[in-house]
């Protein structure tokens, strides 16, 4: 799973990126001089006009910038950095206005035709992501503001604990200015959930659980009441102390600091969290318990829904279509599943083998301190020979550097799916794989290896580090983020992975990759069935646990992000899919003149982008070999 915090509209609308052309240029005779003269003053005017909207570009980059303070404190910025994001309705109305009308000026200062074809495709994806921001405002009211797995009452502490660096006493007044606004945008917040509850649409009864046990934890704690340190404390303590340690101020200065954030921590934090206390609980009667999807749920529902698969799978395939692939996905990993089973001698069906590696208790770590600490350290190594072999398959690679941490107490939860937060463009803070450890049967062995591939190398920290670290682009194109493509270089580099030195050694690891691309085809199935054909939770649930091994509190951790996160999981299988095939038609186009490392460059170095545009990328990518 991706990453990172939940982007505003804009940053959602903007969430797309361009490859980058790679046209060659033939060296060969053209024609005559006088044509060739005649060509090159049209040339160099192109070229000026890439130029000049490669520049306007990124100065349009820097305004919508401001729209989103937290997203500059994201990139390793520090301006605007006692602010929060405006999270209201009419902000989120004026980020979209912005971006329609930036659409319009491009088009009335610049000439598409006279652009080289780079610039045109930037051109056609600035514009594009103005269509979809009015796609994603008009189901604005179909969102969840506060949810279990993403939700806002969780990103917060997460942001001002994990980013919001302190190098100066002003970083620190900052921190606290942000710690006052937190009833402000949490406000902003209850009032669009209030909004969509009127018209019928609010989260089942476990997001809502969710949401209230995670805000209680938030506060449990000092200064808020009895106890340890809550984690926001703990942290305003922290940063203060760091600050003297750093001799930036003194131990006196650094006491009146930490009172500052203590009053803000009483004064603005906890209110807001028990008004969001209080509306979940206010809305639990009204809330499904056995719930069934959007498409049943929500009034516009299956529109909505066709809007989200769009979005997240950047395609034009219906739920049926989806569902479809999912069954038959499901069959041929299934006949895979059996192939291991026959290889490990075990005998009976497939539930029998699911239920035999189970209950093997040498597949689990301990569920002690000791068994999180060796989870943490076997990832980092299984990721650390992954690093040695990275350029025998890339040419391309991230100056970024990679950790492996524990999910934070607050925001940590039984099952729940690893996650990867990306480092800043300039690597002074590591890209994270974050993995909930809170319940190590949750955390067999058997998977260790194709999670940290998937979240760390080479799955989401080398796309993601290598994107924003890319130059001689428009600045916007680093940041992009396409669904379909990043999950599905995830589960490629699952995929991928397996042919390099020192991975999946033994049938049970091989096991384990089979069980989580099992998992994304299940998803395809699941997803569809509970938002389009109706399916409950439950029902989800038992055609999980009937084409897997999953354990049960990761399974029904699953179908619950699911149902909060319509559409989203359909994208893993479907970006896979693809550059899979883009990887056989290169391979069949060029037999021995194809390049492993040169077609993982073409596929990673133009950013995020959506699937039609990647394989025009790689299209370009197999004409200049070919005629080179």
């Amino acid at each position: 799973m991706r990453p990172a915090l939940a982007r505003s509209t804009l940053a959602i609308a903007l969430g797309l990126a361009l490859p980058l052309a790679l046209t060659a240029c033939s060296q060969g005779d053209t024609g005559n001089a006088g044509t060739s003269q005649a060509a090159a003053p049209a040339a160099a005017a192109g070229q000026a006009e890439t130029q000049r909207l490669n520049a306007w570009f990124d100065a349009k980059y820097e305004e919508a910038l401001r729209f989103s303070p937290m997203q500059l404190t994201f990139l390793g910025r520090k301006e605007l950095y006692n602010q929060l994001d405006d999270m209201s309705e009419a902000g989120l109305r004026q980020r979209v206005e912005w971006l329609e009308a930036s659409v319009r000026e491009m088009e009335s200062q610049f000439d598409y035709a006279r652009l080289d074809p780079e610039a045109q495709l930037s051109w056609d994806l600035w514009k594009k992501q103005a269509e979809r921001a009015r796609v994603e405002l008009q189901y604005l009211a179909h969102d969840y503001p506060f949810e279990q797995m993403g939700g806002r009452q969780s990103e917060l502490p997460t942001f001002l604990i994990g980013f919001h660096k302190v190098d100066e006493e002003q970083d620190y007044l900052a921190y606290v200015s942000r710690l006052q606004k937190v009833g402000v945008a949490f406000d902003q917040l209850l009032e669009r959930s209030r909004a969509s509850a009127a018209a019928g649409i609010r989260p089942p009864r476990f997001a809502l659980e969710g949401v209230i046990d995670q805000s209680r934890k938030v506060i449990t704690g000092a200064p808020f009441g009895a106890g340890a340190d809550s984690a926001l404390w703990a942290d305003a303590q922290a940063k203060a102390d760091a600050l003297v340690q750093a001799g930036k101020i003194d131990a006196a200065r650094a006491g009146e600091l930490k009172q500052q954030a203590r009053a803000a921590l009483l004064e603005s934090v906890k209110p807001a969290y028990e008004r969001v206390i209080a509306f979940a609980e206010a809305e639990l009667p009204n809330a499904l318990v056995n719930p069934t999807g959007v498409g049943q749920t929500h009034p516009d529902g299956a529109a909505y829904y066709a809007a989200q698969l769009k979005r997240h799978t950047s395609t034009d395939m219906t739920a049926e279509q989806i569902h479809e692939l999912g069954l038959a996905e499901v069959a041929r990993l299934r006949g895979e599943l059996e192939q291991v089973q026959k290889q490990l001698g075990i005998e009976g069906d497939l539930q029998a083998f699911f239920r035999q590696v189970q209950s093997d208790p040498k597949r689990l770590y301990p569920n002690t301190d000791a068994g999180r600490q060796a989870y943490i350290d076997d990832a980092t190594a299984k990721i650390g020979n992954i690093k040695q072999h990275l350029p025998e398959y890339f040419g391309l690679l991230p100056k970024a550097d990679l950790v492996v941490k524990r999910v934070e107490a607050f925001r940590e939860q039984d099952g729940a799916a690893q996650h990867y937060y990306p480092g800043t463009p300039d690597g002074s803070r590591p890209g994270i794989y974050y993995a909930h450890l809170s319940d190590m049967n949750s955390m067999p062995r058997t998977e260790l290896e194709v999670i940290a591939y998937h979240e760390g190398l080479p799955g989401h920290h080398m796309q993601i580090s290598i994107a924003q670290e890319l130059t001689g682009v428009p600045q916007f194109r680093t940041q992009m983020f396409d669904t379909a493509y990043a999950e599905g270089w995830g589960l490629y580099a699952e995929w991928l992975a397996k042919e390099m030195p020192g991975t999946y050694e033994d049938p049970y690891s091989e096991y384990g990759r089979l069980m989580s691309e099992m998992w994304r085809a299940i998803r395809l199935v699941v997803d569809t069935g509970m938002h389009a054909k109706g399916w409950t939770e439950e029902q989800a649930v038992e055609y999980f646990r009937a084409n897997s091994s999953v354990p049960d509190a990761a399974i029904r951790s699953e179908i619950q992000r699911y149902l909060v996160m319509p559409g989203q999981a359909t994208a893993y299988k479907v970006g896979m899919i693809r550059i899979q095939q883009l990887r056989r038609k290169a391979e069949e186009a060029l037999g021995e003149r194809f390049d492993i490392r040169g077609f993982h460059d073409a596929v990673l170095g133009g950013g995020a982008m959506p699937l039609d545009l990647l394989e025009r990328r790689v299209d370009a990518w197999i004409a200049s070999r070919k005629q080179a």
